[in-house]
């Protein structure tokens, strides 16, 4: 029987021993102890058996590797081995490895954002591929790439010489499952064995008891009208700055009282949902009367169309004399804090701050979870910050 990409997800789990899921005509999908799924063609040339990678799934889709396995019978019909014909095809082209990177990247930004797309192939064409872009893959060595991370490491940016042994790593490991390199020299390398070590950072924060303060100073700051209301959505919603700034109004339902974010824009590139409680509404329909007809509830005040800086609320923050004592993302710790305190379920605390991991198959629905006590739980979030607002603290405590 064919297989289905429901099928696919419901049978390809890990097992003790790799097996085949057979799809016809000498396709399957090969399953490996570690979880990998492959596609693999078994065909048989000049009396010889022959298996051609097809790279792994859901990277290459079912369509996609039935496309190249159909053109793949086709040549094998003219008498032709369709893997003699794509090495030729690669040492034809030249598969140094910029080619492979350039392929790599194609294949990649399928489902990424086009900015991100954008930043990833910008950082690889200054830091990497000016070292290494010009060597064959299969010529790339271990070494190679560990002085072209090292380098990046040297001028103190220790995050991007991470990141970028890491996209190396990948692009090595697609060549090799496309049949455009023998192995993949990364796969030797773990950043810890090159690279040193950086303490986690902790955000600072305020305590629950400095936020009636802060509260205030929020009230009356005079930096901005969208600044201001932008802090103040930020406490009710305590979403991630990012995630805040890159607000449209087409993910805004007012009418249903929620804000649906979408998964592009979302850290576990998983939809999120955030209930709006009465006050975040209220900000809301501030934000609405000096919209002006732009798609960004907080648009840039530059003029250009797109939103504001990353560091409008830091900076704002900084103004009111919160210098190395509350960030953007402290609202988040201190929202944690004070609804753990008040006794509402971990997992809602948890699902509305978007920490939680999302599987393959609960990743359609699991942002619904809790849906109904998270409404409350956001509701008696703003009721409490409107009450410490005025000195009047009740009991907030889920029965």
């Amino acid at each position: 029987m064919a297989l289905t990409d429901t099928t696919i997800r419901q049978k390809a789990r890990p097992q003790a021993k790799a097996f085949k899921l057979a799809d016809g005509g000498g396709l399957f999908l090969y399953v490996t102890p570690v979880g990998s799924r492959l596609w693999r063609w078994k065909y048989r040339h000049g009396g010889k058996e022959r298996l051609m990678s097809f790279g792994g799934y859901p990277d290459v889709s079912l369509a996609q590797a039935r496309e190249l396995h159909r053109r793949g019978r086709e040549l094998l019909a003219t008498g032709v081995d369709p893997m003699a014909d794509r090495k030729a095809g690669k040492q034809a082209e030249g598969a140094t490895f910029r080619v492979v990177a350039e392929k790599w990247h194609r294949h990649w930004k399928t489902d990424k954002t086009d900015k991100h797309a954008r930043d990833v192939w910008r950082r690889l064409d200054v830091d990497v591929l000016p070292k290494i872009g010009g060597i064959p893959v299969d010529s790339l060595t271990a070494a190679q790439v560990r002085d072209c991370v090292k380098a990046i490491e040297k001028r103190g940016a220790l995050d991007i010489a991470k990141r970028q042994l890491q996209k190396c790593s990948q692009i090595m490991r697609w060549a090799v499952a496309n049949d455009l390199a023998t192995r993949n020299p990364v796969a030797d390398i773990q950043p810890s064995d090159i690279l040193p070590s950086r303490k986690k950072r902790n955000y600072v924060r305020l305590d629950a008891k400095d936020l009636p303060q802060l509260l205030h100073d929020m009230d009356a700051y005079t930096g901005g009208e969208h600044t201001r209301l932008a802090l103040q959505l930020m406490a009710l919603t305590f979403v991630r700055t990012s995630e805040l700034i890159g607000a449209q109004w087409n993910e805004l339902d007012m009418d249903g009282a929620r804000w649906n974010i979408p998964a592009a824009r979302m850290k576990m590139r998983t939809p999120h949902i955030v209930p709006l409680s009465n006050q975040a509404l209220a900000v809301l329909q501030k934000l609405q009367e000096v919209r002006f007809g732009r798609s960004f509830v907080f648009p840039a005040d530059t003029g250009k169309p797109t939103h504001m800086s990353n560091n409008t609320i830091l900076y704002a923050l900084y103004r009111m004399g919160y210098r190395g004592r509350m960030t953007g993302h402290g609202f988040r710790g201190v929202a944690s804090t004070v609804l753990h305190e008040q006794g509402w379920p971990h997992a809602h605390i948890e699902l509305q701050l978007a920490h939680q991991e999302r599987d393959e198959v609960s990743s359609a629905y699991n942002h619904a979870l809790y849906l109904e006590p998270r409404v409350k739980m956001m509701q008696a979030w703003a009721d409490y910050l409107d009450a410490i607002r005025v000195g009047n603290v009740v009991a907030l405590r889920r029965a």
